[in-house]
Formats: structure tokens, sequence, C-alpha cells
């Protein structure tokens, strides 16, 4: 059998040195192929670069000091830290709950290396989220996007300081959406977004980007030891979550006891009880003795309204679970085996049956 002449050792030489003589590299159509290919990765480059010019100067450093006692003697342990975005001029950051709850001291840093103090205004450990803010004014600030246009395969870029390497970009792409996550509370934070962003120790509390720029999750947890598989709380969660902070400090809840998930209403559904939106929250499990087993609900039930307002999804839910409605009785609208019911809830306070 003839030996390939690729294989004859001056081919190989001249192949790996990209010599144009080599018999064994077809230059025109490889130029071709790597044409083709830089198009597609400079167009992914912009992307990237775009958004990260834009939040980048915006994310910052968080370090933290907490006093912890060893023998029934108090002493300040540096814990470290993680990451924030600042979404206002005059210095409000978010950044996670179990990055600054319980801070003796916050020292937040910017990309262009000044640093402040900074205050604590409230955390909410039930959705990883807590703002503090810095004495400054026109600083960097991030845009929130819309979470809810998110879709599966979407380019994301997250920015953060993993193990204390600042300004640490990785880009990755929307795994799924509405995933679940329990919270160092012990309560689930719904409708999470997973990415395949790379995330490390440090990158909590930072920013997960669309490629406009926009803050569309903040990013919180991985899973270890898998690798590929991160989370963020999404956007609209943290809108909501973030105006209550800086409003009371600190958020009051109403409790139902059910966990749920986004789920799509049947076509045939919605036309038939005339609903004015195509999405509910299919009820996963109903915990024993709460408001809603009270009320009736069970596992299936798709809830489509509280109180009279429309509920289209998990965060819409948790926005209408006020402390108005504690004690209060009030309509909940189900779909029940294609059946519309309303059924009466009295939600508790969170953490009270």
């Amino acid at each position: 059998m003839a030996q390939d002449p690729f294989y004859n050792s001056e081919n190989w030489l001249q192949f790996i040195n990209n010599e144009p003589n080599s018999t064994a590299y077809n230059s025109d159509a490889a130029a071709s192929v790597d044409e083709n290919e830089r198009e597609a990765f400079d167009a992914y480059s912009r992307l990237v670069i775009v958004a990260v010019e834009k939040i980048g100067p915006a994310v910052v450093q968080v370090e933290i000091t907490r006093s912890v006692r060893s023998r029934g003697r108090q002493y300040e342990d540096m814990q470290g830290g993680g990451s924030g975005v600042i979404f206002t001029p005059d210095g409000f950051l978010v950044t996670n709950s179990h990055v600054a709850a319980g801070a003796q001291r916050i020292i937040v840093t910017l990309s262009d290396g000044r640093s402040f103090n900074g205050h604590l205004v409230g955390d909410d450990p039930h959705t990883d989220l807590a703002i503090v803010q810095i004495q400054g004014s026109h600083l960097p600030m991030a845009r929130f996007g819309d979470s809810t246009k998110l879709r599966p395969g979407q380019l994301v870029v997250a920015i953060g300081n993993p193990l204390g390497f600042q300004a640490t970009v990785t880009a990755g792409v929307v795994s799924a959406l509405g995933r679940s996550l329990r919270s160092q509370s012990g309560r689930l934070i719904e409708n999470m977004i997973q990415t395949d962003a790379a995330l490390n120790p440090g990158n909590s509390g930072g920013p997960l980007v669309n490629s406009r720029g926009e803050v569309i999750g903040i990013n919180t947890a991985v899973i270890r030891p898998a690798q590929g598989i991160c989370f963020a709380i999404p956007s609209d969660t943290v809108k909501w979550v973030v105006a209550k902070l800086i409003r009371d400090g600190r958020i009051v809840r109403a409790y139902l006891g059910v966990q749920g998930q986004d789920r799509p209403i049947p076509r045939y559904l919605v036309r038939y009880h005339e609903l004015p939106f195509n999405r509910g929250i299919m009820i996963l499990s109903v915990a024993s003795g709460s408001p809603a087993d009270r009320a009736g609900l069970t596992k299936g039930d798709i809830v489509i309204a509280l109180d009279g307002e429309p509920i289209t999804g998990v965060d819409r839910l948790h926005r209408s679970l006020t402390e108005a409605i504690i004690g209060r009785e009030v309509p909940i609208a189900v779909l029940r085996d294609q059946e519309k019911k309303v059924l009466t809830v009295r939600p508790a306070m969170e953490n009270q049956t």
C-alpha cells in the first residue's frame, strides 16, 4: 500500500508550520472556512465586548468583615466577600444576602480602583439578595433588563471577582429557565436562571448580562462538583426585592404554603375560560396545615389569580404575597381538571401557619 504523503516528515513539518507549498494542506479551501469562522467569532466577540464595556464599570468587589465568637471571646474574622453591581448613580448596589448579611464592615472597590465604606441597607435571605449603599455621586450604573424575555440558548455574560481576580468575564448561554433552588434560609427561590457561564467563589452577587449590556440576573450559586451548572436570580425578582429593601429595609411576606412552577395554560382552556393570559403556576406540593391546605388547594391545580390579580408566574405571585393580605380572606382562582374554581384562602405571615 502506498504511503500517505501527509505522513512524509517533510510534508508534516510544512503542515504544522503552515507553509504555502505543503501538498497536504489545501490553502484555498481552508482560507474560505477560516474566513467564515472568523466572521462568526468576531460577531460573538463584539457582542461580549459591548456587554462588558457597558456593564463593567458598574461591577464592584465587595469585601466584608464579620464578628464571630470562639470559646466565648469575640474577634473579627475577614470572610472575604463577593461581587455586586451599582444600579443608581448615588451609590446603591445589589449583591447577595449570603455575601453581605451580618457584616460589621463592608468595603466596596470599583473597577477604577476607588474604595468606599459600604452600609447595609437591607437584605432578604429568602431571595438571597441584599442592598448596600456607598457615598458617592455620578457613579457608573447598570440597567436592569427584562428576564421574562430570556430564552434557552441565549448568549449571557457573567462579570465578577472570582477568587479575588477583579473584573473577570465569562460567557455562556442560558441553559434553562424556571429552576428552583433552596436558599440558605430554607425557602425555595423560584424561577431561577440556569447558565453555563463559569462562576467561582467571589462571583456571588455579580451581574448576569445579556448582549445589550442589561442585567438580567444576579449570580448566586453553582452546583459542585458539576461543571457548567450555575444559577442567577432573575432581574424581575431583583427589581421587586430592591424596591422593597430600599423603602423598608426588609420584606414582610404573606404565606400560602405551596411550591409551584411556571406553566403554560393549554390554548383551548384559555379560550374556553376567556382568560386574558396563557400562563399560570402549577402547584407541585402543598404544605400540610398551611393556608393553602386549609383552603383546599391541591397538587396539580394551576393558580391563575389571587385577590383579583392575574397570576402569570412565580414572580407575579411573590409580588402579590404582601403584608396587605395577611390575615384577610381573599379569593384564589385555579384551574382544576379543566374547570375554573374560586376558593378562599387566608394567608398567614411568613413562617407562621
